[in-house]
């Protein structure tokens, strides 16, 4: 009998254990799925529209701007709206920011149409691909002009860290320079997973070091053994589905959430969309947290 009694016990506390796990294993990813579109950069040349319908059937809600090229903002948007796509960020030429004025004027009036919170510069000019100090302390103040501009016009600009900027610096990167030096009134930034790890730095630990001054999230991973340096440079075979490279994907989700991030962009820069796609997008979705 004293047997009996344990065993119900022990039967009732594994499924009340289990009714917890259950309970508490909600997905770790849950903001909308994006999609950055140099992904498709070699099929948006032949067919706007056509690129839209497979980012649509293949469960993206949200894109990252660009695409429609040689097409007006508005006809973009509409196309994009048909689709049940969003614009909430997208990208502007450092040289276009840098100008400011009318140039920046430009830039505000896309925003409105595409109706974008954030607007991304995802990369600074430099020569022999040795990103200097010069060259962060002209982006810092570049960055500040254009920034308090687009803050006016309800906008946030966001760097995007493209890993040749972890050249070392009074103990710390470039990248740090620019983090310490650019106001966070004006200047965000968006973290390419990629990028960041290429060029030697910690995602997780970035993702903890500056907080919520990351706003948005390019989403892909590394073929296991790639050669990393500071140009910001590799080939697109580098790139594999989500969960089969490098990175920890998990934890960097993990931290991102805890920051506050909202819009995340897969990117694959591969030739294999059609095939790796779906396989980063059912690795998100398998997520646990």
């Amino acid at each position: 009998m004293k047997k009996y009694v344990v065993s119900i016990t022990l039967i009732v506390a594994l499924c009340f254990d289990g009714a917890i796990i259950a309970q508490t294993s909600k997905p770790l990813y849950t903001a909308q799925l994006g999609i950055a579109p140099y992904t498709f950069r070699r099929s948006f040349p032949n067919s706007v529209p056509a690129t839209l319908d497979t980012i649509k059937q293949m469960g993206f809600t949200e894109i990252e701007g660009g695409g429609g090229r040689g097409m007006s903002p508005q006809d973009y948007k509409k196309l994009c709206d048909e689709r049940g796509l969003s614009i909430p960020s997208f990208g502007a030429g450092y040289e276009q920011l840098a100008r400011g004025g009318a140039s920046v004027d430009s830039i505000v009036s896309r925003a409105k149409i595409f109706g974008s919170k954030y607007v991304m510069c995802s990369w600074i000019p430099h020569s022999n691909n040795v990103f200097t100090f010069d060259n962060a302390k002209k982006a810092v103040d570049d960055f500040n002009a254009a920034g308090k501009l687009l803050k006016e016009n309800g906008l946030t600009l966001c760097y995007h860290a493209h890993g040749y900027e972890f050249q070392p610096y009074e103990g710390g990167t470039l990248l740090d320079y620019i983090f310490k030096n650019t106001n966070p009134d004006y200047v965000s930034f968006e973290m390419d997973v990629f990028w960041i790890y290429f060029g030697g730095g910690d995602p997780v630990g970035l993702l903890k070091k500056y907080g919520n001054r990351w706003k948005l999230m390019h989403l892909k991973d590394m073929k296991q053994g790639t050669k990393k340096d500071l140009t910001g440079l590799t080939g697109g075979e580098s790139n594999v589905p989500l969960g089969e490279g490098e990175l920890n994907i998990p934890a960097i989700i993990k931290e991102a959430n805890r920051v506050g991030i909202k819009h995340f962009f897969i990117e694959d820069e591969s030739d294999r969309i059609i095939e790796q796609l779906p396989k980063s997008i059912n690795y998100l979705k398998s997520l646990k947290g």
